[in-house]
């Protein structure tokens, strides 16, 4: 799932293409959809974008807002969503129904210019909004503050205040904005802690280290992200994972064989050297039948 550095790296190449540094802003020619589901609200009829010229390309935790004259194209790309740029966008009009391509947005100045919005597999969930205020989004009023703007004493009054896991405490979106499961586990990582200890209970040492932890971990992969074209985003962030998605190589700190535990539909990495004094945690998608 892309998470805030690959939304922010989304962004600042989008912001290239559509805002150029003393070249005159794209405008739209139309926007189609290869999906109805991907569009989530009525009020304001898609084809009234054609012909608005961008003025912005922004990020709010894993939301990416595209502003036009007086409207917002906000996205969230979900679990398997992404946008493919093209400079020369094929001219045939989409199929709905037909492949991975849920929403195609051309320009019309640049003639060509624009991306695809795709979404790989059966389980569709990414989401378009077309809005006059970006607040009108469900998902982003809910958003709790972005990770990176959180102090060190702010970070401390809320864990104390959160009785679940430290895990789903930075993955919570309305707790803090951006993290998602595969940046929890190498701030977990980074930070030394099991993703279930519990948030209330950590020390006030623990959680100055955590704090930093998340700020490095982001800082740097947004650094990574940074001037890469989209297409490069997911292989960068696969490229600087410590632990997520590495089950079995060794820890790059330790040594010690990287582990998984399997949820229902996801999964999450840890070094147990690292981060649980060497104990092995209980895969949670079978422990229930081993009581």
């Amino acid at each position: 799932m892309p998470e805030m550095p690959e939304v922010q790296g989304l962004a600042h190449f989008l912001a290239g293409k559509l805002l150029p540094e003393g070249g005159a802003p794209a405008r739209v020619g139309n926007v189609e959809l290869g999906s109805f589901a991907v569009l989530k609200t009525a009020e304001i009829p898609l084809d009234a974008v054609s012909s608005m010229t961008f003025t912005g390309v922004d990020r709010r935790g894993k939301f990416l807002i595209l502003s036009l004259d007086g409207v917002y194209l906000v996205m969230h790309l979900a679990r398997a969503g992404w946008l493919r740029w093209s400079d020369a966008l094929p001219d045939t009009a989409l199929r709905p129904g037909k492949g991975p391509i849920a929403l195609r947005l051309r320009c019309s100045e640049p003639a060509g210019y624009g991306f695809d919005l795709t979404e790989a597999g059966t389980k569709k969930s990414a989401a378009v909004y077309l809005v006059r205020k970006v607040a009108e989004v469900p998902g982003v009023s809910r958003l709790g503050p972005e990770a990176l703007d959180i102090g060190r004493e702010q970070f401390m009054a809320m864990l104390h205040g959160h009785r679940s896991q430290v895990k789903s405490a930075l993955r919570d979106q309305s707790f803090i904005a951006g993290i998602g499961n595969a940046y929890s586990d190498e701030i977990l990582h980074a930070a030394r802690l099991s993703p279930f200890a519990l948030a209330s209970k950590l020390t006030d040492e623990q959680v100055g280290v955590l704090h930093g932890a998340m700020h490095s971990v982001l800082q740097s992969a947004i650094a990574a992200a940074d001037g890469k074209p989209a297409k490069e985003l997911k292989d960068s962030k696969r490229r600087e994972m410590k632990v997520h998605g590495r089950t079995g190589q060794p820890c790059p700190v330790c040594g010690d064989s990287v582990r998984e535990i399997s949820f229902a539909d996801s999964a999450l990495q840890y070094c147990p050297t690292c981060q649980t004094g060497g104990k092995q945690l209980a895969d949670r998608r079978t422990s229930r039948f081993l009581k």
